[in-house]
């Protein structure tokens, strides 16, 4: 490498000797005749005399002088074309030709909150079991044709609802939307492997109770909306429940809630709604619900849990500290401003709460806020894992920021950072066919347009300081339930300090305790 350098610069100074005689060449032919450059400068400077080092010369340009950037353009979200199928599905294309890329998301609008009272989990169990062996293939078959592809099929559940997606290459669209096709609709729901599902399932819900966050958000979803709410349980359900589910309640869950008139397929990429309408005149054919529609759940308003809750994890090492409470809808109109108040109280690594309890302080590897995406009403919340000998300061701290940010609102600073990150996040989100098609399905299981996104950020960029303080004020942490997953004996009496505590068991159900 230093043979290669040197032999580069004796090239390079080579070049220049080259140039240089051959400007004094053409300026010998010249008139008038130019004198040489002078040379360069040495280690030494020369002398200047004193008149000409009494005052630097004026820079061209003030450092003051800078240019001015424009304001940046509104984000404008793509729009996909909405079509009803003749199967009775929606479809949203986004046509997007630059690449031989197709993503698809199929989305079912049933989710952990469509679970029956006592068998919670039940949607998740059931979309976990569709691709266990579909149509003619079985359930290795089906992994092994997807792996040939080169296409990996995503599931996931949320309260609101079911998405299924995949990304493949062009070409390879027909063999990938047919196997989509049969998980969706011709599941096999085979005994051996709805056993070895369900023991994997029930085996994970055991395990549960050694991961505090789990714990907490479990426990925060039944001290927000009480444990019989349809929103009072993470997707994955109970230890109780889950031995009510059984293979013919997934059947039974399958032929009422996967209705292709309830369906939205979401297509993005390089394909055109006469290809795409013919894909699923191919794939699914003639397929219909094989049962009566359910009935719609009903949803109460969420009822506040206790002030104080604590699940003892004895020994540990870390406390997870979290402040909850009853969020919004994202239908109303002041919802787009929550993300900005968000943004800044823990919705980033500069946020108050990172800041304070992470680069501040040292208690933890990180805290943030969230409100969290639903369709009939969220939880607000602010969560950190903390060594448990800091659980006290730490929790003060949190509470400090919550009651700043409830009464003072944002700083002038603070606005225009997160204006900024919305704009950057939303951009970010639509950059790939897969990131447009995965949150166009999160729209629809939300019942919200494809605009959505757009207006939104829209109104968050003409949000104002005076604006955003009325809207901090959900935030307050005296309408918020405390929740402490820690070691009793540790962090008992500093909750004690707050109010009366009330004990509950890592699946959420209140127990008694010495003192």
């Amino acid at each position: 490498m230093k043979n290669l350098v040197s032999l580069q610069t004796g090239r390079v100074r080579a070049l220049i000797a080259g140039a240089f005689a051959a400007a004094l060449t053409l300026a010998a032919c010249t008139e008038p005749v130019m004198t040489p450059p002078p040379p360069f400068p040495t280690s030494t400077p020369p002398t200047t005399s004193a008149s000409a080092s009494a005052a630097p010369a004026a820079l061209p340009d003030s450092i003051d002088n800078k240019p001015v950037l424009a304001a940046p353009r509104a984000f404008e979200s793509p729009k996909p074309e909405v079509v009803k199928l003749p199967n009775g599905m929606t479809l949203w294309l986004l046509e997007r030709h630059t690449l031989p890329l197709v993503a698809v998301s199929l989305t079912v609008p049933s989710g952990s909150s469509s679970d029956p009272l006592g068998k919670e989990g039940l949607a998740s169990i059931t979309a976990d079991m569709l691709d266990e062996g579909a149509g003619a293939r079985s359930a290795i078959e089906v992994s092994t044709a997807l792996q040939d592809l080169g296409v990996s099929l995503r599931t996931g559940v949320t309260m609101d609802g079911s998405a299924f997606s995949l990304t493949v290459l062009k070409k390879n669209f027909g063999a990938a939307f047919n196997i989509l096709s049969d998980v969706i609709a011709r599941p096999r729901f085979e005994e051996k492997e709805w056993k070895r599902v369900s023991d994997l399932w029930k085996n994970a819900l055991l395990k549960r109770a050694d991961d505090p966050n789990t714990v907490a958000r479990l426990v925060t979803q039944i001290a927000v909306y009480g444990r019989s709410h349809p929103y009072g349980h993470t997707t994955d359900g109970f230890m109780a429940s889950a031995g009510n589910v059984d293979l013919n309640a997934v059947k039974a869950f399958h032929a009422a809630h996967y209705r292709p008139e309830n369906m939205v397929l979401s297509v993005v990429g390089d394909i055109t709604k006469d290809e795409i309408t013919r894909f699923v005149s191919d794939a699914f054919g003639a397929w219909k619900a094989s049962a009566p529609a359910p009935e719609p759940t009903a949803f109460p308003a969420p009822v506040r849990g206790p002030s104080i809750v604590l699940v003892d994890r004895p020994d540990a090492p870390q406390s997870v500290i979290a402040v909850v409470r009853d969020g919004i809808r994202l239908q109303d109109a002041d919802a787009p401003y929550y993300e900005l108040v968000n943004t800044a109280l823990g919705g980033s690594f500069t946020s108050r709460l990172n800041q304070n309890l992470r680069e501040d302080h040292g208690w933890t590897y990180g805290a943030g806020s969230y409100f969290s995406e639903t369709k009939r009403g969220g939880v607000f919340g602010a969560r950190a894992a903390v060594e448990t000998k800091f659980t006290e300061p730490a929790l003060t701290e949190m509470l400090k920021e919550l009651r700043l940010m409830a009464s003072k609102g944002l700083t002038e600073d603070e606005l225009a950072k997160v204006k900024s990150q919305d704009r950057a996040d939303l951009v970010q989100a639509y950059e790939t066919v897969g990131g447009v098609a995965g949150r166009f399905g999160t729209l629809s299981i939300l019942g919200l347009p494809a605009s959505f996104d757009a207006v939104s950020s829209a109104t968050r960029q003409s949000a104002s300081l005076d604006g955003l303080k009325k809207i901090a004020a959900a935030v307050d942490p005296a309408k918020c339930t405390i929740i402490v997953v820690g070691p009793r004996k540790d962090v008992q009496g500093v909750l004690q300090k707050l109010g009366p505590v009330e004990h509950w068991d890592p699946e959420g159900n209140p127990v008694k305790v010495g003192n």
